[in-house]
């Protein structure tokens, strides 16, 4: 019915992950590389540091928060009609220059819940 897709990026370039601009193309290219289109967008750069960027995409939801100081993005994608290619991981990675990644999937369906 529906995937999710979590990813943890651990020591990523600080100034990228801090760059508004920066982070709405790699967004724009991830998504349309999950084969979808985004339908409406809004981010925030915080103060001094911090970004949050979410789009709601054709098949569900796009997200990226970052926090610079620590050189942690936490990604996350939901799609309900395409499973999410494992290359979006690695090309998220090194968008960022992450030194490591943690993925986590979980599929959402309908069956099971009481």
């Amino acid at each position: 019915m529906a995937y999710q897709l979590f990813l943890d990026l651990y020591d990523c370039n600080k100034n990228k992950i801090d760059d508004l601009e920066l982070v709405t193309e790699i967004a724009h290219k991830a998504i349309s590389d999950i084969g979808a289109y985004i339908v409406e967008e809004c981010s925030h750069k915080f103060s001094p540091i911090g970004i949050t960027y979410i789009a709601v995409i054709s098949t569900s939801h796009f997200s990226i928060h970052t926090w610079p100081e620590y050189g942690y993005a936490a990604i996350d994608i939901f799609s309900c009609d395409k499973k999410i290619p494992d290359s979006i991981g690695e090309f998220l990675k090194n968008a960022f220059e992450a030194k490591s990644i943690k993925q986590n999937r979980f599929n959402r369906d309908i069956k099971g819940g009481a």
